[in-house]
């Protein structure tokens, strides 16, 4: 069972109490409290304007059981650079400085203290709460919607493409690159750690289900997930220094995926509206994708 194997992995220490105010089967909140059981007390969190800035002022009592810094939308990244160097300036070089920013702030609006950060290689991990679509405010579309998803801004379905992160980040020649889901919680706190056992700028990529923004029962959080990855739609790896390693279950799926992508996006309301045709054209979108990173794999070798 896996619930054994993280307790024995990651203990029963908890800095994201439960009793928060967030929306039922948040797939945030379950990613957020394996990444800081991960991590350990020796961590500051830094957090601009979204989802977990809100649970976290609206509580009764604390969210989080470890330092915590809201940020203003735009800024988390480089206020995380000044923290991190004002801890060398202490000597205090055992503390994880995190950011934890949505899709919007990583995608949108926070995109340049991002790249700067990342540019000049500072030494914090950035982790991306992506729940596609900026979830706190509305349910606009964000650069990180995907094509064909319903947002209120997007009401017959989004046009174009989802950014890909990953690639941006490996543009930009960084130590650590991520993606991860909640889905596969052991994968995910195996590269939280590896992460803080490294220096330099780190990025962690976590697709996190959002039952109201994708309209499903909260119950199908971890389901959508783990079929967000069975399809191919969202791909589990990692890249250090460029070189990148795909992981399990995404390592088997170069040649085939285990379920059609119509299986995923037909279990969330956003895609419910989508056409046949439309479900194809998403599907060959996937398979080009899967194309690139197989031919990225093979250059790999050469």
């Amino acid at each position: 069972m896996i619930l054994p194997k993280i307790v024995e992995q990651l203990g029963t220490d908890e800095f994201a109490f439960s009793g928060n105010p967030a929306c039922q089967g948040c797939g945030a909140l379950l990613s957020l409290r394996h990444i800081l059981k991960a991590l350990g007390k020796n961590t500051i969190l830094i957090v601009p304007a979204g989802c977990t800035s809100i649970i976290a002022g609206l509580g009764k009592k604390a969210t989080f059981n470890i330092p915590y810094m809201h940020m203003a939308f735009a800024a988390s990244a480089a206020a995380a650079s000044g923290v991190s160097r004002a801890f060398k300036v202490l000597g205090k070089e055992d503390i994880n400085v995190v950011v934890w920013a949505g899709d919007g702030s990583t995608f949108d609006i926070g995109f340049g203290t991002l790249s700067g950060a990342a540019e000049r290689n500072e030494d914090i991990i950035y982790v991306c709460n992506d729940n596609e679509a900026y979830m706190n405010t509305g349910i606009q579309k964000s650069g990180a919607t995907p094509t064909g998803a319903w947002t209120t801004t997007t009401v017959k379905g989004r046009v174009g493409y989802k950014k890909d992160l990953f690639r941006i980040m490996l543009d930009h020649r960084v130590p650590y690159v991520a993606t991860a889901s909640p889905a596969y919680p052991m994968d995910l706190a195996r590269k939280v750690k590896y992460a803080a056992s490294l220096k330099g700028f780190r990025l962690i990529h976590v697709l996190n289900p959002c039952p109201p923004g994708w309209r499903f029962d909260h119950k199908l959080t971890v389901e959508i997930a783990k079929k967000s990855v069975l399809s191919g739609a969202w791909i589990l790896m990692e890249a250090e220094y460029g070189k990148i390693k795909l992981n399990p279950p995404s390592s088997t799926m170069l040649e085939e995926r285990k379920i059609p992508v119509r299986d995923y996006l037909l279990m969330q309301g956003r895609f419910r509206h989508l056409t046949e045709d439309k479900i194809m054209e998403i599907q060959k979108i996937i398979d080009e994708n899967w194309r690139v990173i197989k031919h990225i794999l093979i250059s790999q070798k050469e």
